[in-house]
């Protein structure tokens, strides 16, 4: 089993090295669009078989070698294959290959072919250094990779200037990695003081050895190694207030957004809180989980109704994420861990599927975005629409798809605890997140075939990716089903969670409620999109000037309010600084330069080659040092 765990650790990285070192140079290389998916599909076999072997003998613990060991400090390069960690390496592999061989024909023009599958490969590697790890240290370098990757893959078309400033603001892909990285940077300040915390009080980052440790730890210690670990786990996942970098990093690539922004990356920060759940679940702390699960909730909220005006399709996906992280932090918060971790893994079939459908719809559409110029696609991408279709009914929560089963569950979790002004958020807006994800999709397929006016002639995606897509459409269909298997299997890990005689009891009416909301939203959105026609475009005019609509287009004005009061002053300030590093440091040591050089270039007339011209001076020399002995005798 040892050698299975180095396989699929390794396998993304010798993919990476592969395309970056051999074909890094060269034009698109069809050996690298055949090796790298290959190797990641290699990667998810043996992350199967090893989820198998988990199931039937219990965590494989693996050690390669020693990282760090400097007096106290013992830090291994090891990794953990359990319950949790194997959950999202069969996650994190299977949408990483779809991925891959998805990548094949959506960059199949760009120039920079083999770098992308390089950075890629890399990412999937980083990502499962992060979930495998064995302690908080290797946890942080996969933490870290995963970022570096995310920078580089976000801005790939670094070139490139925003193609859509008539529906976003103009972004562009370097802005947007840039973005990005310095957000995470902030938060995971405190993530590193959160781990510096645990060693100093614990003598060790090994999760086995950090966890029993933990009840024995002072209450104080224990609430600030909580809040410092979530601001980690707030930047990664894109938690309010260090949201805003998530919908701006669609400026690259789609294949990026369905495997970074929707299944993996993203969710790190949910991974963070589930695998420290022996923390989280202390009494010490629980006012910091009740926060944690009331922001989830609010940017549940928050970010399905940014999407419900939103234009641009890939947006419009990553506020839904988002709103879908928000639940998964809510069921954690609560001390439902499990159920948090099945809807991960469910939204990551049907979110990573819902991109590469919208890669699929920009591939058409010469990269258009925007929704109210596209309409009656559905006659040239039936494939796409049909994907685009499950994928939304599973995000809307409709039975039996997989939505049906994780998010209803996280809902009822609130009834449960009763939270019950959480429960209600979270079922209003399981309505609005229908609403906005049928909206899109008839906006999208339904009704005239409005692109016809701005000259775009759609086709369908090629039908080998389409054949590869399909393992994800299977997946957001059955994954729900198999939440009892779950529940047994991580349960073994996890914190069993299970509702209360009451909420049992109640549980009919509490599911008819919310897919009440639900197909309520799906039929305003078709009766307002895919009925009405040119009156619903006419009816958002009007609405478009109104201050509600105006305040949720521009993200109730926080990308605003942080360039003014944050970027600007700091810009500014920076400014200040250089005037003065300018004028004082730089003329300071500028001045000691010259001296001496000055110095140097009076003293070179000394060293002329003349014998004659070397005695004077030596005489001179000997003179002077007569004269300061006898001063020094003089004053002694």
């Amino acid at each position: 089993m040892e050698k299975l765990v180095y396989i699929a650790l390794f396998a993304p990285f010798v993919g990476s090295l592969f395309a970056g070192l051999f074909f890094a140079r060269s034009p698109k290389n069809i050996i690298v669009g055949i090796v790298n998916p290959a190797l990641i599909f290699i990667s998810w076999l043996a992350s199967v078989a090893l989820a198998f072997h988990v199931a039937e003998h219990g965590a494989i613990h693996v050690t390669m070698m020693d990282w760090i060991s400097a007096g106290a400090l013992h830090i291994p390069f090891g990794f953990v294959v359990d319950e949790v960690s194997v959950t999202m390496m069969v996650v994190v592999t299977t949408v990483s290959t779809v991925v891959h061989v998805y990548s094949n024909g959506y960059m199949d023009n760009d120039k920079s072919f083999n770098r992308f599958f390089s950075y890629l490969s890399a990412f999937v590697f980083s990502m499962m250094v992060l979930v495998m790890s064995d302690n908080f240290a290797g946890l942080f370098i996969g933490w870290e990779g995963v970022g570096v990757c995310s920078w580089l893959l976000i801005g790939f078309w670094y070139h490139k200037k925003d193609v859509t400033p008539d529906i976003n603001p103009a972004i562009s892909p370097s802005y947007a990695a840039n973005e990005a990285f310095i957000m995470n940077r902030i938060a995971d300040l405190g993530m590193l003081v959160g781990i510096f915390l645990i060693y100093w009080n614990v003598g060790s980052l090994q999760y086995d050895v950090v966890f029993k440790a933990l009840p024995h730890l002072a209450d104080g210690i224990l609430v600030a190694i909580a809040i410092a670990l979530f601001i980690g786990a707030m930047g990664k996942s894109a938690q309010f207030p260090l949201h805003t970098w998530l919908t701006d990093a669609m400026e690259g690539p789609t294949p990026v957004s369905a495997l970074i922004h929707a299944a993996t990356m993203v969710t790190a920060g949910v991974f963070l809180v589930i695998r420290a759940n022996p923390l989280y679940s202390l009494d010490a702390v629980s006012n910091v989980s009740y926060f944690i699960a009331a922001l989830g909730t609010f940017v549940a909220f928050f970010a399905a109704s940014m999407a419900l005006v939103n234009r641009d399709l890939k947006r419009i996906i990553a506020y839904s994420t988002l709103s879908q992280l928000g639940y998964m932090f809510a069921a954690a918060g609560l001390g439902a861990y499990w159920i948090a971790l099945f809807h991960l893994a469910a939204h990551a079939f049907f979110k990573a599927l819902l991109f590469l459908g919208a890669g699929n719809v920009m591939h058409a559409m010469d990269d258009e975005l925007d929704i109210f110029k596209m309409g009656g696609l559905k006659k040239v991408m039936r494939g796409t629409y049909l994907y685009m279709g499950v994928a939304s009914l599973a995000l809307a929560g409709i039975p039996p798809l997989a939505g049906y089963f994780s998010k209803d569950a996280i809902i009822e979790t609130a009834f449960n605890e009763g939270t019950y002004i959480l429960w209600f958020t979270l079922v209003f807006t399981a309505g609005l997140t229908a609403f906005y994800s049928f909206r899109q999709v008839f906006l999208t397929f339904e009704g005239e075939e409005r692109y016809k006016k701005f000259g775009f002639h759609p086709h369908e995606m090629y039908r080998y990716v389409l054949i590869a897509m399909s393992p994800l459409a299977i997946l957001a269909v059955i994954a729900g089903w198999f939440q009892g298997s779950f529940h047994e299997f991580i349960t073994t890990l996890l914190p069993d969670y299970e509702m209360s005689h009451h909420t049992h009891h109640n549980a009919w009416w509490l599911g008819l409620l919310v897919l009440a909301f639900a197909v309520t939203g799906i039929l305003i959105a078709y009766v307002k999109y895919a009925r009405k026609g040119d009156k619903a475009f006419k009816q958002d005019e009007k609405v478009e000037s109104g201050f509600f609509y105006k305040l949720l287009m521009n993200q109730y004005y926080i990308p605003a309010f942080y360039v003014e009061f944050i970027i600007k002053p700091y810009t500014v300030i920076s400014d200040k600084f250089w005037a003065i590093d300018k004028a004082v440091v730089d003329a300071t040591v500028d001045f000691i330069a010259k001296v001496i050089y000055k110095t140097g270039d009076s003293a070179r007339v000394m060293q002329n080659g003349n014998l004659s011209s070397y005695l004077n001076w030596m005489g001179i020399g000997a003179v002077l040092l007569i004269l300061a002995s006898a001063i020094a005798v003089v004053m002694g």
